[in-house]
């Protein structure tokens, strides 16, 4: 069976769990990454010839096991196992498992190790078998680590991370998809951190790609080179050291020594107070700041920025995140700026939301350098993307909503009020080349301004009604059946029928909405497009075959949704309806599901076919025994099953839960009205079925001395009706496990006769897609909701004009004298 992309990750990050008492997060992910790249370089290579990575004999993840309990191990793992593949495949220095201040000493040591190595014997995490061709499982668990290492190491130790969204939103607009397939490129990152960024890019490009980087720290520098073979780039060029003091990356056929690439990418470290250490200014070897000028001796911004000018070929592209400060810091910064600009590289710029990063909470952008036609260009093209992130922990995270607005509104260079705008060079130069971005943007939110004179008068104001706009332009006819204008009294005469009234009850208007021709129309209007789409992504979701690529599938059916929600002649969505149905909410609602559920069904499905297994579900006590929990099948729930061919079976059990509903109710009510100091429960000290019929025999033989007490009659049949009660609800709980054991039973038979076509009507039918529909049908109603909350927000407000609230008060006021006066106290009117 293969392993869900959800469980491959936790039982990774379970390895953390045997080292995370020891050491701090920025060191254990050492040891641990270490741990999956020996596992996947054995699994995928180890006996095979011509192999990319050279695992030597003896130096494989199955020696590295039957090293386990051997009082050595930490020193025979460095030089049995990790020596040995460093120096075939000139890897950098690994960790030392033999460190005593972190692995711990004697016998705490060969725990940790021999439990690190455990996790991963799991039969499950066999990765040679869990990778769908072309879709990284590995890759992406490794970046899964990668982002809760830097989660947990700290503001000074978690920037050898580029969060994936950001990378994949550079990546995505940067161009590198649109290369000729039969071309060569190549891809360089100056400050690679981990690779997380340079892999990225790669992925995206149609044609051969060669990566190469260079990080300063030396253990970020293996993790990297560890990245790129765990992504199936073993041939990438990794290297260790300073790249503003030494670039390692030279052409002697170049000008100024520097080897040039089709893309630069890089997020460097954030306003380097020492990024001149190493170099003898204002000279620099590589000519990298001659015509632009010396970027601040404490600030580095612009010195990583123009580093990346010199190593782009001349129609290179590239892309740097830097903090906002670079687009308006002025003296030297806004020399290099200027320069920048009147050479027309800087081809857009894209602010994001703040707190995305790891080593800093402050917000940055990503900005695009791009020779191509430089001289040509007469405007930079800007995005603010500032407010379009989720809170995930203590930290911002890009959506797939928002990396994909971000890419669709950059690649077509379309203007979004609010959101995007290319703006004139021209315009930018009378700003003496400021580039903040709300300078040229405003996305400020109309703030919501109180009218006064319908406060004192009255009525709802006109220009509150025709701010809703959007809404009027798709219900056309509801306005005037919901408001009626004021023309009849003083205030409207004098303001030109600038109020209205609500024609109905506030607490009608949803009702009225729903009901309304125009909304039904609407709503007719939605399904018709959320069906077009459901018919051709059903037919595409059956036809899948064993060996499918899920990263395609995805993108196929996203940009299908996409396309059906965006406005076509073709299409009934019109202008109108996009200003109300936001498409890329919609694009997120598939997307959320894909990433929670629907992937890994599609592993599933990709590694064993349309086959429903099931499985034992094992869980360890205390004493560390498995107990068997019953057993589940990952791709389709019971409940789908069950709805399916045991409805029978299900209403049955129904009924019964409802009778157990009903006894306990009857109980709790019992219980709370024989609850007082003179009821029939005031002796009992507990209320319990035990300790009522404890009572109910002294009951009864005090009613054998007394037998015409009538009070002892009534206490004994109410106790006699509680015991019956409980006696009731035990049967039904028998019945209810008994009849849920036989309908489990029927289950586990009925799962191994299921068709492959039964299999996807199940998944599909039921699962997917009504999962799917439901959540963009719930999107759709949001639409109603959001007109019913303003118009009875703005009702409410206006409902009450001061006149009134004066008369109101006056009216309490007399009441309140009329029984002060009563009571002999002296009245003092307020006036």
């Amino acid at each position: 069976m293969a392993i869900k992309k959800s469980e491959l990750y936790s039982s990774l990050w379970e390895s953390c769990d045997a080292l995370r008492g020891s050491m701090d997060a920025s060191q254990y992910k050492d040891y641990v990454l270490v741990m999956l790249f020996v596992k996947y370089i054995s699994d995928k290579w180890a006996g095979q010839p011509y192999a990319p990575i050279t695992i030597p004999k003896g130096a494989s993840f199955t020696d590295m096991v039957a090293l386990k309990g051997a009082t050595d191990i930490g020193d025979q793992i460095n030089k049995k196992i990790l020596a040995p593949i460093a120096e075939a495949n000139k890897l950098a220095k690994f960790p030392d498992f033999n460190d005593p201040t972190k692995l711990g000493t004697d016998k705490e040591m060969i725990d940790t190790l021999d439990a690190l190595i455990g996790i991963f014997e799991n039969p499950a995490l066999d990765f040679s078998k869990n990778k769908a061709d072309g879709d990284d499982i590995l890759g992406d668990a490794y970046e899964f680590l990668m982002r809760h290492f830097a989660t947990q190491s700290g503001k000074s130790k978690g920037q050898f991370y580029t969060p994936s969204e950001v990378s994949r939103t550079l990546a995505s607009i940067i161009g590198i998809n649109k290369v000729d397939t039969n071309s060569d490129i190549t891809v360089y990152d100056p400050t690679c951190g981990s690779g997380s960024l340079l892999l990225k890019v790669g992925e995206f490009a149609q044609s051969k790609v060669t990566l190469y980087g260079q990080e300063k720290d030396a253990t970020t520098a293996g993790l990297a080179r560890m990245n790129m073979i765990l992504h199936d780039n073993p041939t990438a060029e990794i290297k260790q050291g300073n790249t503003l003091a030494k670039p390692l990356f030279e052409d002697k056929n170049q000008q100024d020594n520097l080897k040039t690439f089709d893309f630069v990418v890089a997020n460097p470290p954030f306003s380097d107070k020492r990024w001149s250490n190493g170099l003898t200014l204002p000279n620099d070897t590589y000519n990298r700041f001659a015509d632009y000028g010396i970027p601040p001796s404490k600030n580095g911004d612009y010195a990583f920025l123009l580093h990346i000018v010199r190593s782009l070929k001349r129609n290179g592209k590239g892309a740097i995140i830097l903090p906002h400060g670079v687009l308006f810091r002025g003296n030297a910064e806004a020399e290099i700026r200027t320069n920048l600009i009147k050479k027309g590289f800087i081809k857009g710029i894209i602010g994001l939301p703040a707190n995305l990063f790891y080593g800093t909470g402050i917000p940055a952008a990503i900005i695009f350098i791009d020779k191509e036609n430089a001289h040509n260009r007469k405007g930079i093209f800007m995005i603010d993307a500032g407010k379009g992130f989720i809170k995930d922990g203590n930290k911002n995270r890009l959506r797939e909503q928002d990396i994909k607005r971000i890419t669709d509104v950059f690649t077509a260079q379309k203007e979004v009020k609010g959101f995007s705008r290319m703006v004139s060079i021209e315009e930018i130069s009378k700003n003496e080349y400021n580039l903040n971005i709300p300078r040229y943007i405003d996305n400020q939110e109309k703030e919501d301004i109180q009218d006064i004179e319908a406060h004192l008068k009255g009525g709802i104001p006109i220009n509150d009604i025709d701010d809703l706009s959007n809404f009027w332009e798709v219900f056309p006819t509801l306005k005037s059946e919901l408001f009626n204008v004021i023309m009849n009294d003083e205030l409207a005469i004098m303001n030109g029928g600038k109020y209205a009234y609500l024609n109905i009850e506030s607490d009608k208007i949803k009702d009225t909405v729903l009901k309304h021709s125009d909304f039904k129309a609407f709503s007719e209007v939605m399904d018709i497009i959320l069906k077009k789409w459901a018919e051709g992504t059903n037919t595409l979701l059956k036809n899948l075959q064993k060996g499918h690529k899920p990263k395609e599938l995805i993108q196929n059916i996203a940009e299908q949704l996409l396309l059906t929600y965006t406005q076509s002649t073709n299409s009934p969505f019109t202008i109108h309806h996009s200003q109300l149905v936001n498409k890329y909410n919609v694009y997120q609602l598939l997307m959320s599901y894909w990433n929670e559920t629907m992937q890994d069904d599609c592993y599933i499905i990709s590694a064993d076919g349309w086959v429903a297994e099931t499985y034992r579900i094992l869980v360890a006590n205390k004493a560390k025994k498995m107990i068997d929990k019953g057993w589940t099948c990952d791709l389709i729930p019971k409940d789908l099953v069950i709805n399916k061919y045991f409805k029978t079976e299900k209403n049955a059990l129904a009924d019964l839960e409802t009778e157990k509903e009903n006894s306990s109710s009857q109980i709790t009510e019992l219980e709370e009205e024989q609850s007082g100091e003179d009821s029939y429960f005031a002796e009992i000290e507990k209320v319990s079925k035990t300790n009522v019929t404890k009572r109910l025999k002294e009951v009864k033989t005090q009613c054998l001395a007394s037998p015409n007490d009538a009070d002892l009659q009534a206490e004994q049949k109410v106790l006699k009706q509680y015991i019956d009660l409980h006696t009731q609800l035990t049967a039904t709980n028998k019945k209810i496990k008994q009849a849920e054991k036989e309908l489990d039973e029927k289950l586990y038979a009925k799962y191994p006769t299921l068709t492959e076509t039964e299999v996807k009507t199940l998944v599909v039918d039921d699962k997917w897609m009504q999962t799917i529909e439901n959540a963009i049908k719930g999107e759709i109603d949001h639409i109603s909701q959001r007109l019913t909350n303003r118009i009875k927000e703005l009702a409410e407000r206006y409902q009450t004009p001061l006149p009134q609230i004066n008369q109101e008060v006056k009216n309490l006021e007399e009441k309140v004298n009329a029984h002060l006066a009563k009571m002999g106290y002296t009245v003092f009117n307020r006036d």
